[in-house]
Protein backbone atom coordinates (compact mmCIF):
# COMPACT_ATOMS: atom_id res chain seq x y z
CA UNK A 1 0.00 0.00 0.00
CA UNK A 2 1.52 3.74 -1.10
CA UNK A 3 1.88 5.88 2.07
CA UNK A 4 0.14 9.00 1.69
CA UNK A 5 2.79 12.60 2.88
CA UNK A 6 1.70 12.43 5.87
CA UNK A 7 2.33 8.96 6.72
CA UNK A 8 5.97 9.46 5.09
CA UNK A 9 6.81 11.96 7.40
CA UNK A 10 5.40 11.10 10.38
CA UNK A 11 7.61 7.57 10.45
CA UNK A 12 10.41 9.73 8.81
CA UNK A 13 10.80 12.83 11.38
CA UNK A 14 8.74 12.01 14.39
CA UNK A 15 11.19 10.04 15.91
CA UNK A 16 14.34 11.03 14.25
CA UNK A 17 17.35 12.76 15.91
CA UNK A 18 17.22 15.76 12.80
CA UNK A 19 20.49 17.34 13.87
CA UNK A 20 20.28 21.08 12.99
CA UNK A 21 23.19 22.07 10.21
CA UNK A 22 25.82 24.00 11.83
CA UNK A 23 24.59 27.37 10.28
CA UNK A 24 21.33 26.80 11.77
CA UNK A 25 23.10 26.78 15.51
CA UNK A 26 25.24 29.83 15.14
CA UNK A 27 22.07 31.97 13.25
CA UNK A 28 19.72 30.77 15.86
CA UNK A 29 21.96 30.91 19.11
CA UNK A 30 18.47 30.56 21.36
CA UNK A 31 17.76 27.35 20.03
CA UNK A 32 18.27 25.88 23.88
CA UNK A 33 19.80 22.03 24.20
CA UNK A 34 16.78 19.29 25.16
CA UNK A 35 19.83 16.80 25.96
CA UNK A 36 23.02 15.90 25.58
CA UNK A 37 23.95 12.19 24.10
CA UNK A 38 27.48 11.37 24.48
CA UNK A 39 29.26 13.16 21.99
CA UNK A 40 25.72 14.87 20.60
CA UNK A 41 23.39 17.11 21.26
CA UNK A 42 19.71 16.90 20.91
CA UNK A 43 18.42 20.68 20.27
CA UNK A 44 14.78 21.82 21.88
CA UNK A 45 13.33 22.73 18.03
CA UNK A 46 13.85 19.04 17.80
CA UNK A 47 12.25 17.87 19.89
CA UNK A 48 9.34 20.35 19.37
CA UNK A 49 8.77 19.45 15.79
CA UNK A 50 8.93 15.64 16.78
CA UNK A 51 6.20 16.23 19.78
CA UNK A 52 3.94 18.26 16.71
CA UNK A 53 4.42 15.60 14.62
CA UNK A 54 2.91 12.79 17.58
CA UNK A 55 0.20 15.44 18.37
CA UNK A 56 -0.58 15.47 14.99
CA UNK A 57 -1.22 11.59 14.75
CA UNK A 58 -3.87 11.83 17.31
CA UNK A 59 -5.56 14.66 15.94
CA UNK A 60 -9.12 13.56 17.49
CA UNK A 61 -7.83 11.42 19.73
CA UNK A 62 -6.15 14.08 22.12
CA UNK A 63 -7.42 12.52 25.59
CA UNK A 64 -5.19 9.49 24.78
CA UNK A 65 -1.95 11.10 24.93
CA UNK A 66 -0.39 11.97 28.34
CA UNK A 67 0.46 15.58 29.52
CA UNK A 68 2.69 17.51 27.72
CA UNK A 69 5.68 17.11 30.23
CA UNK A 70 5.23 13.09 29.82
CA UNK A 71 4.82 13.39 26.43
CA UNK A 72 7.75 15.20 25.95
CA UNK A 73 10.12 12.83 28.15
CA UNK A 74 8.65 10.06 26.02
CA UNK A 75 9.55 11.49 22.69
CA UNK A 76 12.92 12.79 23.63
CA UNK A 77 13.98 9.04 25.25
CA UNK A 78 12.86 7.85 21.67
CA UNK A 79 14.81 10.28 19.92
CA UNK A 80 18.07 9.50 22.57
CA UNK A 81 17.62 5.98 20.84
CA UNK A 82 17.75 7.20 17.47
CA UNK A 83 20.98 9.45 18.12
CA UNK A 84 22.76 6.26 19.78
CA UNK A 85 21.71 3.93 17.16
CA UNK A 86 22.77 6.00 14.48
CA UNK A 87 26.36 6.42 16.43
CA UNK A 88 26.38 2.65 16.53
CA UNK A 89 25.76 2.07 12.97
CA UNK A 90 28.23 4.48 12.26
CA UNK A 91 31.05 2.97 14.63
CA UNK A 92 30.45 0.01 13.01
CA UNK A 93 30.79 1.12 9.27
CA UNK A 94 27.44 2.11 7.94
CA UNK A 95 27.01 4.31 5.96
CA UNK A 96 24.51 5.77 3.43
CA UNK A 97 25.78 7.86 -0.04
CA UNK A 98 24.48 10.74 -1.13
CA UNK A 99 23.60 9.09 -3.89
CA UNK A 100 21.65 6.04 -2.20
CA UNK A 101 19.73 8.86 -0.63
CA UNK A 102 18.75 11.16 -3.33
CA UNK A 103 17.08 7.77 -5.12
CA UNK A 104 15.71 7.18 -1.44
CA UNK A 105 14.25 10.65 -1.72
CA UNK A 106 13.10 10.24 -4.81
CA UNK A 107 11.00 6.91 -3.90
CA UNK A 108 9.16 8.75 -1.26
CA UNK A 109 8.11 11.71 -3.83
CA UNK A 110 7.21 9.11 -6.38
CA UNK A 111 4.87 7.46 -3.59
CA UNK A 112 3.09 10.31 -2.66
CA UNK A 113 2.87 11.40 -6.60
CA UNK A 114 5.00 14.02 -7.34
CA UNK A 115 8.75 14.79 -7.87
CA UNK A 116 11.47 16.20 -5.70
CA UNK A 117 10.82 19.70 -6.49
CA UNK A 118 6.93 19.11 -5.40
CA UNK A 119 8.19 17.54 -2.05
CA UNK A 120 10.12 20.10 -1.15
CA UNK A 121 7.54 22.80 -1.57
CA UNK A 122 5.01 20.63 0.36
CA UNK A 123 7.31 20.09 3.20
CA UNK A 124 8.13 23.65 3.09
CA UNK A 125 3.99 24.80 3.60
CA UNK A 126 4.44 22.33 6.62
CA UNK A 127 7.33 23.88 7.89
CA UNK A 128 10.21 21.10 7.51
CA UNK A 129 13.16 22.56 6.08
CA UNK A 130 14.32 20.24 2.97
CA UNK A 131 18.07 19.76 4.60
CA UNK A 132 16.40 18.35 7.72
CA UNK A 133 14.15 16.00 6.31
CA UNK A 134 17.01 14.71 3.81
CA UNK A 135 18.96 14.14 7.71
CA UNK A 136 16.07 12.62 8.92
CA UNK A 137 15.74 10.33 5.58
CA UNK A 138 19.15 9.16 5.97
CA UNK A 139 18.97 8.70 10.12
CA UNK A 140 15.85 5.84 9.44
CA UNK A 141 17.78 4.18 6.27
CA UNK A 142 20.87 3.88 8.66
CA UNK A 143 19.16 2.91 11.86
CA UNK A 144 16.84 0.38 9.44
CA UNK A 145 20.28 -1.34 7.77
CA UNK A 146 21.53 -1.90 11.87
CA UNK A 147 18.42 -3.41 12.10
CA UNK A 148 19.80 -5.49 9.34
CA UNK A 149 23.25 -6.28 10.69
CA UNK A 150 21.86 -7.29 14.01
CA UNK A 151 19.40 -9.74 12.41
CA UNK A 152 21.91 -11.44 10.31
CA UNK A 153 24.77 -11.80 13.29
CA UNK A 154 22.73 -12.62 16.29
CA UNK A 155 19.46 -14.04 14.71
CA UNK A 156 19.03 -17.78 13.93
CA UNK A 157 16.01 -20.26 13.62
CA UNK A 158 16.17 -24.14 13.22
CA UNK A 159 14.95 -26.81 11.27
CA UNK A 160 13.73 -28.14 14.27
CA UNK A 161 12.12 -24.71 15.16
CA UNK A 162 10.65 -24.39 11.67
CA UNK A 163 9.03 -28.01 12.06
CA UNK A 164 7.53 -27.10 15.38
CA UNK A 165 5.55 -24.41 13.86
CA UNK A 166 4.56 -25.75 11.11
CA UNK A 167 3.14 -29.00 12.63
CA UNK A 168 1.19 -26.88 14.37
CA UNK A 169 0.04 -24.41 11.90
CA UNK A 170 -1.06 -27.66 9.84
CA UNK A 171 -3.57 -27.96 12.75
CA UNK A 172 -5.00 -25.01 12.47
CA UNK A 173 -3.72 -22.16 14.14
CA UNK A 174 -4.96 -18.74 14.77
CA UNK A 175 -3.62 -15.86 14.33
CA UNK A 176 -3.68 -12.70 16.83
CA UNK A 177 -3.66 -8.84 16.50
CA UNK A 178 -2.13 -8.43 19.96
CA UNK A 179 -0.76 -4.68 21.77
CA UNK A 180 1.28 -4.75 25.23
CA UNK A 181 2.72 -2.29 27.80
CA UNK A 182 6.04 -2.80 29.12
CA UNK A 183 7.30 -2.03 31.87
CA UNK A 184 11.34 -1.98 31.49
CA UNK A 185 13.68 -3.26 33.85
CA UNK A 186 17.10 -3.00 33.74
CA UNK A 187 19.74 -5.98 33.42
CA UNK A 188 20.69 -7.52 36.50
CA UNK A 189 17.95 -5.35 38.69
CA UNK A 190 18.47 -4.64 42.34
CA UNK A 191 15.28 -6.15 44.07
CA UNK A 192 14.28 -2.39 45.06
CA UNK A 193 14.54 -1.42 40.88
CA UNK A 194 12.47 -5.14 40.52
CA UNK A 195 10.12 -3.82 43.08
CA UNK A 196 9.66 -0.72 41.63
CA UNK A 197 8.19 -1.89 38.79
CA UNK A 198 6.17 -4.65 40.31
CA UNK A 199 3.66 -1.65 41.90
CA UNK A 200 4.02 0.02 39.01
CA UNK A 201 3.05 -2.58 36.36
CA UNK A 202 0.44 -2.89 38.81
CA UNK A 203 -0.82 0.85 39.41
CA UNK A 204 -1.17 0.47 35.51
CA UNK A 205 -3.28 -2.95 35.28
CA UNK A 206 -5.31 -1.09 38.21
CA UNK A 207 -6.16 1.70 36.16
CA UNK A 208 -7.24 -0.96 33.38
CA UNK A 209 -9.32 -3.11 35.29
CA UNK A 210 -11.20 0.22 36.54
CA UNK A 211 -11.49 1.51 33.10
CA UNK A 212 -9.90 4.45 33.80
CA UNK A 213 -8.09 4.29 30.66
CA UNK A 214 -8.27 2.33 27.76
CA UNK A 215 -5.24 -0.08 26.81
CA UNK A 216 -3.81 2.14 23.53
CA UNK A 217 -3.97 5.00 26.10
CA UNK A 218 -2.17 3.62 28.91
CA UNK A 219 0.26 2.48 26.98
CA UNK A 220 1.38 6.11 25.52
CA UNK A 221 1.63 7.20 28.83
CA UNK A 222 3.52 4.44 31.10
CA UNK A 223 5.54 1.57 28.42
CA UNK A 224 8.83 0.98 28.12
CA UNK A 225 8.34 -0.07 25.07
CA UNK A 226 9.75 1.52 21.50
CA UNK A 227 6.15 0.88 20.07
CA UNK A 228 4.94 3.11 23.57
CA UNK A 229 3.70 5.91 21.49
CA UNK A 230 1.94 3.72 18.38
CA UNK A 231 -0.62 2.35 21.72
CA UNK A 232 1.92 -0.24 21.70
CA UNK A 233 0.53 -1.96 18.89
CA UNK A 234 2.18 -5.71 18.21
CA UNK A 235 0.03 -6.18 15.18
CA UNK A 236 -1.37 -9.73 13.94
CA UNK A 237 0.80 -12.68 15.28
CA UNK A 238 0.95 -16.37 14.81
CA UNK A 239 1.18 -18.84 17.39
CA UNK A 240 4.80 -19.42 16.49
CA UNK A 241 5.46 -15.31 16.54
CA UNK A 242 4.20 -15.20 20.29
CA UNK A 243 7.01 -15.66 23.39
CA UNK A 244 6.31 -19.20 24.80
CA UNK A 245 5.83 -17.14 28.54
CA UNK A 246 2.34 -15.88 26.18
CA UNK A 247 1.11 -18.50 23.57
CA UNK A 248 -0.85 -21.24 25.77
CA UNK A 249 -2.31 -18.66 28.01
CA UNK A 250 -3.33 -16.56 25.00
CA UNK A 251 -5.19 -18.76 23.16
CA UNK A 252 -7.38 -19.40 25.65
CA UNK A 253 -8.36 -15.47 26.07
CA UNK A 254 -11.12 -13.57 24.23
CA UNK A 255 -10.83 -10.36 22.40
CA UNK A 256 -10.47 -7.37 24.75
CA UNK A 257 -8.97 -9.30 27.66
CA UNK A 258 -5.50 -8.25 29.09
CA UNK A 259 -2.90 -10.88 30.20
CA UNK A 260 -0.64 -10.22 33.12
CA UNK A 261 1.56 -9.00 34.45
CA UNK A 262 4.03 -11.35 33.73
CA UNK A 263 7.50 -10.87 34.55
CA UNK A 264 10.10 -11.30 31.55
CA UNK A 265 13.58 -10.90 30.28
CA UNK A 266 12.80 -7.30 29.56
CA UNK A 267 10.85 -6.40 32.25
CA UNK A 268 7.32 -6.65 33.55
CA UNK A 269 4.41 -7.09 30.48
CA UNK A 270 0.93 -6.63 30.30
CA UNK A 271 -0.69 -7.84 27.22
CA UNK A 272 -3.84 -7.62 25.08
CA UNK A 273 -6.23 -9.62 22.91
CA UNK A 274 -7.32 -7.45 20.53
CA UNK A 275 -8.61 -9.63 17.64
CA UNK A 276 -8.49 -13.28 17.04
CA UNK A 277 -8.96 -14.63 13.18
CA UNK A 278 -8.55 -18.38 11.85
CA UNK A 279 -5.07 -18.91 10.70
CA UNK A 280 -4.70 -20.39 6.74
CA UNK A 281 -3.70 -23.85 7.26
CA UNK A 282 -3.88 -24.54 3.62
CA UNK A 283 -3.19 -27.82 2.00
CA UNK A 284 -3.15 -27.22 -1.75
CA UNK A 285 0.19 -26.88 -4.23
CA UNK A 286 0.49 -23.65 -5.39
CA UNK A 287 2.32 -23.01 -8.78
CA UNK A 288 4.64 -20.31 -9.31
CA UNK A 289 7.30 -19.04 -12.24
CA UNK A 290 10.57 -19.11 -11.06
CA UNK A 291 13.60 -17.82 -13.51
CA UNK A 292 17.12 -18.47 -14.20
CA UNK A 293 19.29 -15.29 -14.87
CA UNK A 294 22.45 -13.65 -14.59
CA UNK A 295 23.07 -9.71 -13.56
CA UNK A 296 25.90 -7.22 -13.72
CA UNK A 297 26.25 -4.84 -11.52
CA UNK A 298 27.73 -1.16 -11.05
CA UNK A 299 27.64 -0.22 -7.84
CA UNK A 300 26.86 3.92 -6.76
CA UNK A 301 28.80 4.59 -4.14
CA UNK A 302 31.18 8.31 -3.26
CA UNK A 303 33.78 7.03 -5.35
CA UNK A 304 31.32 6.43 -8.72
CA UNK A 305 28.44 8.50 -8.90
CA UNK A 306 25.36 7.94 -10.36
CA UNK A 307 26.29 9.21 -13.78
CA UNK A 308 29.43 7.38 -13.72
CA UNK A 309 27.94 3.90 -12.87
CA UNK A 310 24.93 4.51 -15.47
CA UNK A 311 28.11 5.01 -18.24
CA UNK A 312 29.74 1.90 -17.17
CA UNK A 313 27.30 -0.03 -17.68
CA UNK A 314 25.91 1.27 -20.93
CA UNK A 315 29.43 0.55 -22.22
CA UNK A 316 29.11 -2.81 -21.14
CA UNK A 317 26.01 -3.54 -22.44
CA UNK A 318 27.22 -1.96 -25.57
CA UNK A 319 30.25 -4.86 -25.22
CA UNK A 320 27.49 -8.02 -24.64
CA UNK A 321 25.60 -6.45 -27.73
CA UNK A 322 28.89 -6.44 -29.94
CA UNK A 323 29.51 -10.36 -29.28
CA UNK A 324 30.81 -10.57 -25.94
CA UNK A 325 29.92 -13.20 -23.57
CA UNK A 326 28.06 -12.18 -20.83
CA UNK A 327 29.27 -14.34 -17.87
CA UNK A 328 32.95 -13.53 -19.28
CA UNK A 329 31.91 -9.42 -18.78
CA UNK A 330 30.53 -10.28 -15.07
CA UNK A 331 33.38 -11.83 -14.11
CA UNK A 332 35.40 -9.49 -14.88
CA UNK A 333 32.95 -6.01 -14.44
CA UNK A 334 30.50 -6.70 -11.93
CA UNK A 335 30.30 -4.99 -8.44
CA UNK A 336 28.33 -7.87 -7.01
CA UNK A 337 30.62 -10.05 -5.25
CA UNK A 338 28.36 -12.82 -4.61
CA UNK A 339 27.82 -13.60 -8.22
CA UNK A 340 30.56 -12.22 -10.39
CA UNK A 341 32.45 -15.21 -9.76
CA UNK A 342 29.81 -17.59 -11.52
CA UNK A 343 29.14 -15.27 -14.58
CA UNK A 344 26.76 -13.39 -12.71
CA UNK A 345 24.73 -16.62 -12.35
CA UNK A 346 21.90 -15.67 -9.78
CA UNK A 347 20.27 -19.13 -10.21
CA UNK A 348 16.72 -19.63 -10.24
CA UNK A 349 14.30 -17.27 -7.79
CA UNK A 350 10.81 -16.31 -8.21
CA UNK A 351 10.01 -12.70 -10.11
CA UNK A 352 10.05 -10.71 -6.81
CA UNK A 353 13.28 -12.15 -5.22
CA UNK A 354 15.33 -9.25 -5.65
CA UNK A 355 12.74 -6.47 -5.84
CA UNK A 356 10.03 -4.90 -8.14
CA UNK A 357 12.27 -3.30 -10.79
CA UNK A 358 14.86 -6.28 -10.98
CA UNK A 359 11.81 -8.97 -11.86
CA UNK A 360 10.16 -6.52 -14.16
CA UNK A 361 13.02 -6.56 -16.04
CA UNK A 362 13.27 -10.81 -16.07
CA UNK A 363 9.76 -11.43 -16.91
CA UNK A 364 9.67 -9.07 -20.28
CA UNK A 365 12.56 -11.01 -21.45
CA UNK A 366 13.06 -13.34 -23.90
CA UNK A 367 15.32 -16.82 -22.71
CA UNK A 368 18.97 -16.02 -23.59
CA UNK A 369 17.72 -12.13 -24.13
CA UNK A 370 19.66 -9.34 -22.29
CA UNK A 371 17.69 -6.03 -21.09
CA UNK A 372 18.78 -2.27 -20.88
CA UNK A 373 19.80 -1.10 -18.01
CA UNK A 374 18.00 -0.36 -14.94
CA UNK A 375 18.60 1.21 -11.54
CA UNK A 376 18.09 -0.18 -8.50
CA UNK A 377 18.97 0.81 -4.84
CA UNK A 378 22.53 -1.09 -5.29
CA UNK A 379 23.32 0.62 -8.47
CA UNK A 380 23.01 -0.34 -12.21
CA UNK A 381 21.96 -3.77 -14.02
CA UNK A 382 21.96 -5.50 -17.18
CA UNK A 383 20.27 -8.81 -16.99
CA UNK A 384 20.35 -12.18 -19.02
CA UNK A 385 17.32 -14.72 -18.11
CA UNK A 386 18.52 -17.81 -19.25
CA UNK A 387 15.55 -19.90 -19.02
CA UNK A 388 11.92 -19.90 -16.64
CA UNK A 389 10.01 -22.82 -15.21
CA UNK A 390 6.91 -23.77 -13.40
CA UNK A 391 7.36 -24.93 -9.66
CA UNK A 392 5.34 -26.18 -6.59
CA UNK A 393 6.49 -23.76 -3.93
CA UNK A 394 4.06 -24.46 -1.31
CA UNK A 395 5.84 -25.94 1.31
CA UNK A 396 9.38 -24.10 0.60
CA UNK A 397 6.98 -20.95 0.73
CA UNK A 398 5.40 -22.36 4.14
CA UNK A 399 8.54 -23.12 5.57
CA UNK A 400 10.36 -19.51 4.21
CA UNK A 401 7.27 -17.66 5.98
CA UNK A 402 7.34 -19.73 9.69
CA UNK A 403 10.93 -18.97 9.62
CA UNK A 404 10.70 -15.40 8.55
CA UNK A 405 7.85 -15.32 11.50
CA UNK A 406 10.37 -16.97 13.93
CA UNK A 407 12.96 -14.94 13.09
CA UNK A 408 11.00 -11.50 13.56
CA UNK A 409 9.79 -12.43 16.70
CA UNK A 410 13.28 -13.03 18.09
CA UNK A 411 15.02 -9.89 16.77
CA UNK A 412 11.35 -7.97 18.31
CA UNK A 413 12.86 -9.33 21.56
CA UNK A 414 16.80 -9.07 21.01
CA UNK A 415 16.47 -5.99 19.86
CA UNK A 416 14.77 -4.26 22.60
CA UNK A 417 17.03 -6.17 24.74
CA UNK A 418 19.94 -4.83 22.61
CA UNK A 419 18.40 -0.77 22.63
CA UNK A 420 18.20 -0.84 26.71
CA UNK A 421 21.52 -2.10 26.46
CA UNK A 422 22.67 0.92 24.38
CA UNK A 423 20.82 3.12 26.55
CA UNK A 424 22.03 1.91 29.84
CA UNK A 425 25.69 2.35 28.67
CA UNK A 426 25.19 5.51 27.32
CA UNK A 427 25.67 9.29 28.80
CA UNK A 428 22.56 11.52 28.51
CA UNK A 429 21.50 14.13 30.23
CA UNK A 430 18.66 16.15 29.85
CA UNK A 431 18.37 19.69 30.29
CA UNK A 432 15.66 22.11 31.53
CA UNK A 433 16.85 25.26 29.95
CA UNK A 434 20.07 25.73 31.16
CA UNK A 435 19.93 23.35 34.12
CA UNK A 436 20.84 19.20 33.89
CA UNK A 437 17.74 16.89 35.19
CA UNK A 438 19.86 14.04 34.47
CA UNK A 439 23.11 12.44 34.58
CA UNK A 440 24.95 9.33 33.00
CA UNK A 441 23.08 7.01 35.06
CA UNK A 442 19.59 8.55 34.66
CA UNK A 443 16.59 7.40 32.99
CA UNK A 444 13.33 8.10 31.60
CA UNK A 445 10.18 6.80 33.50
CA UNK A 446 6.78 8.45 32.94
CA UNK A 447 5.11 9.24 36.05
CA UNK A 448 3.32 6.79 38.57
CA UNK A 449 0.42 5.82 37.79
CA UNK A 450 -2.18 6.31 40.75
CA UNK A 451 -2.69 3.36 42.59
CA UNK A 452 -6.16 1.36 42.01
Amino acid sequence: MTKTLPAVLATLLAFSGVAAPAVAQQTQPLDRIAAIVDEGVILQSELQRAVANIKSQYAGREAQLPPDAVLERQVLERLVLVKLQVARADGSGIRVSDEELNHAISSIAQQNGTNVDGLRQRLAQDGIGFPDFRNSVREEIITQRLRQSFAQSRISVSEGEVDAALAQQNAGGAQFHLAHILIALPEGASAEQIATGQSKVDGVKGLLDKGELDFSAAAVRYSDSPNALEGGDLGWRSADEIPSAFANQIKTMKAGDVLGPIRGPSGFQLLKLVEVRDGDAGGDGQKVTEYHARHILVRVTDQVDDAAAKAKIETLRARINGGADFQTVAKESSDDTNSRGQGGDLGWFPADAFGPEFGKQVEGLADNGVGTPFRTDAGWHIVQRVGSRQTDVSDNNKRAQIREQIGRRKLDDEYNRFLQELRGEAYVSFRSGDRAEGNADSTSTPAEPAKP
